[in-house]
């Protein structure tokens, strides 16, 4: 009768260790999890993605109407929790000489000493310090903007347009993109850079409107 048991059950031996053992099976499992959910739910890094970027100004031209330019070359970074809807650890590097205004002698003149003087400053760049909710989907974010070797504070009013993984592409192996969209508009003079020309007459506006709509596509 023993033996039948034993072999039905195992050996006391056997029930005592499974018994010992459970606990630390099923919690085991429980930390995996956590950490499964806690890695999952961290604010995880996307990347700027320039195909889908674009960082646009406007500047007054006389007062007749606000010229409307771009540049062509912009990367960066940014962390994201999708579960709070937080934005931090902003930093985008754009590459003054790609500077477009869709006039090729203003933009060469752009490129010199009176304005963005590319051959001694050959990036301009923003890092963020502060970011505050506003809104479910909308915030302000602060961060210091470096141009022509003067660092000043920026504030962008921003706003999350969509997250979430794209409709189309990754191919027959791979997943498409996961990707974060927002919009963000901010203003700041000029001259408080060191970038005087056509201020005094009148001539170029030294308010500058930023005009910022990217994608960034989500790492790992």
């Amino acid at each position: 009768m023993t033996n039948s048991i034993e072999q039905a059950y195992g050996s006391r031996h056997e029930r005592n260790f499974a018994a010992s053992a459970l606990p630390g099976l099923v919690l085991g499992l429980l930390m995996l999890a956590w950490s499964s959910m806690s890695a999952q739910a961290a604010p995880r890094e996307y990347k700027i993605d320039p195909e889908h970027t674009s960082v646009g100004f406007l500047v007054s031209h006389i007062g007749y109407q606000n010229v409307l330019g771009m540049f062509r070359e912009v990367a960066g970074s940014f962390r994201f929790d999708e579960e709070t809807k937080t934005i931090s650890d902003v930093t985008v590097t754009i590459k003054t000489a790609s500077v477009f205004t869709n006039h090729e002698k203003r933009d060469e003149h752009l490129r010199k000493e009176e304005f963005l003087w590319t051959e001694k400053y050959p990036e301009m760049t923003f890092a963020m310090t502060t970011a505050q909710k506003t809104g479910e989907r909308t915030g302000k974010l602060t961060g210091n903007l470096t141009l022509r070797g003067v660092t000043k504070p920026v504030t962008l009013d921003v706003t999350l347009n969509k997250v979430g993984e794209y409709p189309f592409g990754g191919g027959l192996f791979a997943k498409p993109n996961y990707v974060a969209g927002m919009s963000a508009r901010g203003t700041f003079r000029r001259s408080e850079w060191g970038v005087m020309y056509g201020t005094d007459n009148g001539w170029v506006g030294d308010e500058v409107q930023l005009i910022i709509e990217l994608e960034g596509i989500r790492q790992g």
